[in-house]
Order: C-alpha cells, then sequence, then structure tokens
C-alpha cells in the first residue's frame, strides 16, 4: 500500500505537465512582444526627430516653390502690402486670393528659400476690396465703397437738378406722401433716375482699377468711344467730320486708311468714325401746368346777293383757353418724349364767321358812269392851265376819302405813275376806261373785276400834287372826254 502511495506521489499528472508547458509559452511569449514594442517606439521617435516641414506655393495652378519657413512668406506679403500702400491709401489691401500654401513633412529639407521668394515677389499681385458698380450687370466701374458708390450715383443726378431738388425728391420717395396739386404755370421734377439697371456688388481687384468718385462719374458720362459710320456730305473736309465726332483728324485718317487729308471727300462715300457714348443715362422727369390757346375755327358763308370778291365779318371769333398739365420726359438732358396728361377749358373758342359774296361781278360797264367820290367839289376842270393840257377834273374835299369804280370794269394798271403817283386803270369793256390818280393807297389789283361802286382806294396827294384830292379821267376808244359830260 505505501509504495503506490510513493508511486503515485512521484508521478506527474499529464494534464499538469501540460499546463506547466503552456504557462511558460505564454511567458516566453509576452517577454518578446515588449521587447518588440519598444524597439518599434524608439524606431518611430528617432523618424519623427528627422523629419522637416516645408512649405508649397501656389500662384493659381502654377507651381512657384517651396520655402522651409512660412513666416518668410508673410513678411514678403506684408512688405509688398506696405508698399503698394504708399501709392493708395486708405484702401483695404491684401495678397490675390489666387495665392495657395500648402505644407508637407519631409525627412529631407531640400528648398532653395531666396530662389522662391523671389520667383513669388514677381508674380504676386495686391488686391484691394472695392465696390463694383455693374450697369444691366456688367462691371462698369470701381469705386472705394458702397458710400462713394451711392455718391457717384448723386453726382450723376446732380448734373442735371439742384441738390436742393434731389433733397426733395428724395424725402418725398422715403415718406411716399403724395405731391400737391400742380399749380398755374408752375413746373416741378416729379423723379429722376438712371435709365440703366444699376447695382453694385462688393469684391477684389486692383487697386489702380478704383477710381474717385469725379473720375467715376466723367467715365459713366462721357463714356468709351465706338466706332461708327459717317456718311460724307456735301461741303465736308477731314477737320470738320473730326471735330463735329469730337475725335482728331489723325484719328480720323487711322481709322480709314484709305483717306489722306489731301484727298476730297466723296460726297455719299461712308467712312468710320468714332463717338463717345454714355455708359449710363440719366431720366429725368417733370410736369407743367400752363395756358394754353384753343384756336378758333373760322366758318365760310355764301351769299348771293354780294359780288364776288367783297366779304363781311359775321362773326369776330375769338381764341379759347385750357390749361393743360404735361408730363416731359427728358434723357441726359434732351427732350426724349412729352404727353398731356389733363385738360380743363377755361374759355370755349368763339367760331369766327366770314360772309363772301358770290354773284359774280359784271366786267362789262353799262355806259353810266357814277361820282367817284363821296361828295365833294371840282377844284380843277378839263382844259389847258399853266401852258399844258389838264386831262380830267380834280375833286377836292369829299365827306369820305374812298374811291370807288365809276362803272362795271377790269383793273389794267394798279401802281405807281410818275405824276400821277398812285393810279388806278379801268377799262370797261365797252370802249371807255377811265383813271384815278394821286391815290394814298390802292385796294385792287391788276386783272380783278370791280362793280360800279366797289373801293378802289382812299384819296392822297402822292406824285405831282398841291393838296389832297383825285384826279380823275374818262377816254373812250383812247380819246379823251370831258368826265362832267358822262358823270350822273
Amino acid at each position: 500500500m505505501r509504495l503506490k502511495r510513493n508511486s503515485s506521489e512521484n508521478i506527474r499528472s499529464p494534464k499538469r505537465n501540460r499546463q506547466s508547458t503552456a504557462i511558460r509559452v505564454a511567458t516566453i511569449a509576452t517577454l518578446l512582444i515588449s521587447v518588440f514594442t519598444l524597439n518599434i517606439g524608439y524606431a518611430n521617435a528617432q523618424q519623427d526627430s528627422q523629419l522637416h516641414k516645408i512649405y508649397h506655393i501656389y500662384m493659381k495652378d502654377q507651381y512657384i516653390g517651396a520655402v522651409s519657413n512660412e513666416k518668410s512668406i508673410d513678411t514678403l506679403i506684408d512688405d509688398k502690402v506696405k508698399k503698394v500702400s504708399t501709392h493708395y491709401k486708405n484702401l483695404s489691401l491684401k495678397a490675390t486670393s489666387d495665392l495657395s500654401i500648402v505644407s508637407e513633412q519631409v525627412f529631407l529639407e531640400n528648398t532653395n528659400d531666396e530662389d522662391t521668394l523671389e520667383k513669388l515677389d514677381d508674380v504676386l499681385t495686391i488686391e484691394a476690396s472695392a465696390f463694383a458698380l455693374l450697369i444691366d450687370g456688367k462691371v462698369a466701374a470701381y469705386v472705394k465703397d458702397i458710400d462713394a458708390y451711392e455718391e457717384t450715383i448723386r453726382q450723376l443726378k446732380l448734373q442735371y437738378i439742384s441738390p436742393k431738388e434731389l433733397k426733395v425728391l428724395n424725402a418725398m420717395e422715403d415718406s411716399h406722401i403724395p405731391l400737391p396739386p400742380l399749380k398755374k404755370d408752375e413746373t416741378r421734377i416729379v423723379g429722376i433716375s438712371v435709365k440703366q439697371s444699376v447695382s453694385g456688388i462688393t469684391e477684389n481687384t486692383n487697386p489702380a482699377n478704383i477710381l474717385t468718385v469725379k473720375k467715376a462719374v466723367k467715365l459713366l458720362t462721357k463714356g468709351k468711344l465706338q466706332e461708327k459710320q459717317y456718311t460724307i456730305k456735301k461741303g465736308d473736309t477731314i477737320s470738320s467730320v473730326a471735330a463735329n465726332h469730337n475725335i482728331t483728324a489723325s484719328k480720323l485718317l487711322k481709322l480709314n486708311h484709305n483717306l489722306t487729308d489731301r484727298r476730297s471727300l466723296p460726297i455719299g462715300h461712308p467712312i468710320k468714325v468714332a463717338e463717345s457714348e454714355p455708359l449710363i443715362n440719366i431720366e429725368l422727369t417733370k410736369e407743367t401746368k400752363k395756358v394754353e390757346k384753343i384756336k378758333h375755327e373760322t366758318i365760310v358763308k355764301r351769299d348771293k346777293k354780294m359780288l364776288t370778291g367783297e366779304k363781311e365779318v359775321e362773326q369776330k371769333g375769338a381764341d379759347g383757353k385750357m390749361l393743360v398739365t404735361h408730363l416731359i420726359t427728358e434723357v441726359d438732358g434732351d427732350n426724349a418724349s412729352e404727353t398731356v396728361t389733363t385738360e380743363y377749358v377755361t374759355k370755349e373758342a368763339e367760331t369766327r364767321v366770314v360772309v363772301k359774296g358770290t354773284k359774280e361781278v359784271p366786267s362789262r360797264g353799262k355806259g353810266s358812269f357814277e361820282w367817284p367820290t363821296e361828295g365833294g367839289y371840282i377844284s380843277s376842270e378839263m382844259g389847258y392851265r399853266w401852258g399844258e393840257l389838264h386831262r380830267g377834273i380834280d375833286i377836292a374835299r369829299p365827306d369820305g376819302l374812298t374811291i370807288k369804280a365809276t362803272d362795271n370794269g377790269v383793273v389794267i394798271f394798279a401802281d405807281v405813275d410818275g405824276t400821277y403817283g398812285n393810279k388806278v386803270t379801268i377799262d370797261h369793256n365797252n370802249g371807255y376806261q377811265t383813271v384815278y390818280g394821286h391815290l394814298a393807297s390802292i385796294d385792287v389789283t391788276v386783272g380783278q373785276a370791280v362793280a360800279q361802286g366797289s373801293k378802289l382806294g382812299i384819296m392822297g396827294t402822292t406824285g405831282n400834287s398841291t393838296g389832297v384830292h383825285l384826279h380823275f379821267e374818262v377816254s373812250k376808244d383812247g380819246k379823251l372826254l370831258n368826265p362832267l359830260n358822262v358823270l350822273k
């Protein structure tokens, strides 16, 4: 029994041996892992101590180079900004947004900082923050900021209205209070605006592009030269065409290589010219109220009882009046349109009525002669006096100065005739002719048919005359007759 126990005490169980072996193996593995981990950590620490950071510089898609110190880039930019700021004061300057910097860790620091910074200095541009003035969505000018933009628009408007008028308009628009009724003979401005679509946006640009308010107004007003065609007219010369289009003669010749200053310009031939066109147009709206005439109409009535050539004013007629309000639109100071918005008649027009005779005047005399004046007496009869033949009679001191045709006939002379002065001669188409001399004025014309008793003119003292009177002659078939023998 004892031997068996001893045996049992000295003999190890297979299970227990396996457990011991596993423990020994695990211990050895743990030691190996620990040693390996320590070695890797040591290697990484060695590698980290050997890495260097460099900075790659790009300008858009162009690679400039690399530097070892990022601060050197900042210093270069600061120096360049300071240098540019001496020429462009009061602007917010910075390096172009096209510049980009990418860092990288390397084992070997192989950079040439001096060359790279020199290249960067050559291509680096400094930009300024500005306010772009857009016309119909396109940049027309750059100004410093939004305040300069608003002042530019204000100055453009002040070319056509006063500061006071603009202030009143702005206040009216802000308050939305309607204008009071327009008074008679009053003209006022009711609106001013830029005709184009104008807006603005903040963006960066070359400082040289930024204009003062004064220069921006000039650019937008004067615009740029645009090439156009002009057709030569009679009398045109190189100098005159150039002056009319605000360009020099040399500029005109450059535009037209086939022309010379010695060559005459062919009429009707088109040539190239350049004209400035404003980039912006200012539209001004005004309204005015004034009294305007209503022109009267004239009506002509026909009267068969009155002789042709005779007329009477039955109703004098008069113009009417009305208050008219006009809305006027001006573009760049020139009248573009005008419309009537209201009309109010204050006085109706009165029609003029004229009565004209339609009875045909007989051109043939009746052979019986009426007295040619309104009364009066014979101051001198027909016959010889002062050694000369007095060809007719003189009638003086009538009740009226109107000279009348003694019978029907046609006027064959109505003008000045030597000693007769103003003279009228009538052919009565029956062999008889009568002459009327010394008239102050003549109321008939050659070829006019006159009726017996119709007005020929006014008694006077023209020609060879000793006083106001009518010299009257009668002849038949070319032979003088004594007027007293034919007058009633």
